[in-house]
């Protein structure tokens, strides 16, 4: 069985959702390749570049994903925040000899489809093909990834799309109270920054900037591969050298230093709209922390299971507070914490505010019940495998998130083990140890809620 609780895109309630994927990877896989036997494999190229393989000839189809671990936002510099983000836009805007228009148009006509993403640790990217065109696709990924051109006018377009959106979030409560969380929970750490910039760092960001962090961050010491789909180890090998051989031996990363969320304060954003934000946060578990699973169990039955969960029950279902509320576990490579939301009528708030707190301390007191727990290690074992292994491109995401998370290829095997050996001992030591903690509360809404 397969977890995946990790990471990119910027940490909610700032737009990061931590997913867990329930079934076992072959199940889900034979949901996506139904007359397909999954064997995942290991692949070195003969240039010594790795990659995890799932050979499936269904469909005459290649998915590749990939990621430059460590190469995210936190690598941007300091006045030139959003880097990494308006990097993102550009790579398939023109490489080599071929202009951003002409690049478009091999993609569309091969009927390729090249995308890639910033997140806080690292950038990515999604690649897919039909074996016809291979060759001629993995060429201009090749390009994408070690000549991109960053000329002027794709780079002036990215940047006002970005600063569009920008200017249009300045009053979305959802945005404000994202980076009121970043610059309390975890302020004056890179993770505070916001990872599409401001109007003022974009401005600053020139095609040199975007060009020296490509150099500095993508290499293939950082680089993570999998790859679902009609290719033979031996013809990925070659296809891995022939697309990333080109990129230095190690990349030239700017430390990050690991940093602990800020705990027991409270910030208050004023904004004349009917309901109020609520945002809580509360130290996390890292992701090989071996006491993982009792961590995500506990954060499952106070607010991780979505209409089951104690505060959608106590806020929603009792009290019609609002139309949610849960709570959600993150690990990133240099932080974790255990954060949670809701929105109410302003007149509202402190109700809920106070309810969120008892059910903190009744949840650190007793911990949940055998029920409670027995419920929840069936729905963590059992639940979003479609949704997130449900095409190749999902499965090789998954193959980059094992990697990443340096879980080893039996992981698959394992988890379902790991799960079932968590004990309620367990669980109630890990809901002492987190929610005992006086949590950060931020609230966004009118003067006084």
């Amino acid at each position: 069985m397969f977890s995946f609780a990790r990471r990119n895109r910027p940490l909610k309630p700032f737009a990061h959702t931590v997913a867990v994927l329930g079934l076992t990877l072959t199940t889900a896989v034979i949901c996506a390749f139904p007359a397909a036997a999954v064997e995942i494999e290991e692949v070195t190229s003969p240039g010594g570049i790795k990659a995890l393989l799932v050979e499936d000839y269904t469909n005459p189809l290649i998915a590749m994903k990939f990621a430059f671990k460590g190469a995210g936002s936190t690598q941007d510099v300091d006045g030139k925040e959003g880097t990494a983000n308006l990097m993102s836009g550009l790579l398939d805007e023109g490489a080599g000899d071929i202009q951003s228009q002409d690049f478009q148009a091999r993609l569309d006509d091969l009927g390729v489809s090249l995308s890639y993403d910033a997140s806080l640790d690292d950038f990515s990217g999604n690649f897919r093909t039909i074996t016809e065109f291979g060759d001629e696709a993995f060429e201009l990924l090749r390009l994408s990834v070690n000549q991109p051109r960053f000329d002027e006018e794709p780079v002036a377009r990215i940047r006002g799309q970005i600063a569009a959106g920008i200017v249009a979030d300045e009053n979305d409560p959802q945005k404000l109270a994202g980076e009121a969380f970043r610059n309390t929970v975890f302020a004056g750490h890179p993770y505070s920054r916001p990872s599409e910039g401001t109007l003022e760092s974009l401005t600053a960001v020139t095609a040199p900037d975007l060009k020296e962090f490509r150099d500095r961050t993508f290499a293939r010491d950082n680089l993570y591969v999998g790859v679902v789909g009609a290719i033979s180890p031996e013809e990925l090998g070659a296809k891995l050298d022939e697309v990333f051989g080109e990129l230095p031996e190690t990349a030239e990363l700017n430390d990050v230093p690991n940093t602990e969320p800020v705990t027991g304060k409270t910030v208050a954003v004023e904004l004349a709209v009917p309901q109020t934000t609520i945002q809580l946060a509360l130290p996390g578990v890292m992701r090989d922390d071996d006491k993982f699973f009792a961590a995500y169990l506990v954060n499952h039955v106070l607010g991780g299971g979505s209409f089951t969960s104690r505060l959608y029950q106590e806020i929603r279902e009792k009290r019609g507070l609002a139309y949610g509320a849960g709570s959600w576990l993150a690990s990133y490579d240099h932080a974790a914490l255990l954060g949670i939301n809701t929105a109410t009528r302003a007149d509202a708030a402190e109700e809920s505010v106070r309810i969120i707190r008892e059910e903190l301390k009744r949840m650190a007191e007793e911990g949940p019940t055998e029920e409670e727990l027995a419920k929840a290690k069936t729905y963590v074992k059992g639940a979003y495998a479609i949704q997130n292994l449900d095409s190749s491109l999902a499965i090789a995401s998954t193959l980059v998130g094992i990697q990443l998370d340096d879980l080893g290829i039996d992981y698959i095997d394992r988890r379902q083990e790991l799960i079932d050996a968590v004990t309620m001992d367990e669980v109630k030591e890990m809901a002492r140890q987190l929610l005992s903690v006086e949590p950060a509360v931020i609230t966004v809404g009118p003067a006084g809620a």
